[in-house]
């Protein structure tokens, strides 16, 4: 799987998730300052799944039409330590065979909800 960390997403995740034998491209290291519509098109280009803590994301889908293949990941996390998302996106790449393609998925503290769309939405 070939990830895409938002800047938001804090570098001990990154760090999980790299351990956990993912590639994982951090924008926050690589590209800071990139406007979330350069990583959407980031994302797109290099098929990578964007993994963020910022909901506009689902915005510049479903109003904007970018359509990132891989998906995109929403957190809705309130309160957490720095390592905490990569552990559990590992887990979750790991155990639950969820399908990411083509999807926005949004994980909160009690569930996980996915709006799928198409490249012609």
């Amino acid at each position: 799987m070939r990830i895409l960390a938002n800047e938001n997403v804090p570098l001990k995740s990154t760090d999980v998730l790299k351990a956990a034998g993912y590639d994982v491209k951090v924008v926050g290291v690589e590209s800071p300052g990139i406007t979330d519509r350069e990583v959407m098109e980031l994302a797109i280009r290099e098929e990578r799944t964007i993994v963020t803590f910022d909901r506009h994301y689902g915005e510049l889908i479903f109003r904007h039409g970018y359509r990132p293949e891989a998906g995109v990941i929403y957190l809705r996390w309130r309160q957490f330590q720095p390592d905490d998302p990569g552990k559990y996106l590992a887990e979750l790449f790991k155990n639950a065979g969820i399908d990411l393609t083509n999807a926005l998925t949004v994980i909160d503290e009690d569930t996980i909800r996915q709006r799928r769309y198409s490249r012609e939405d």
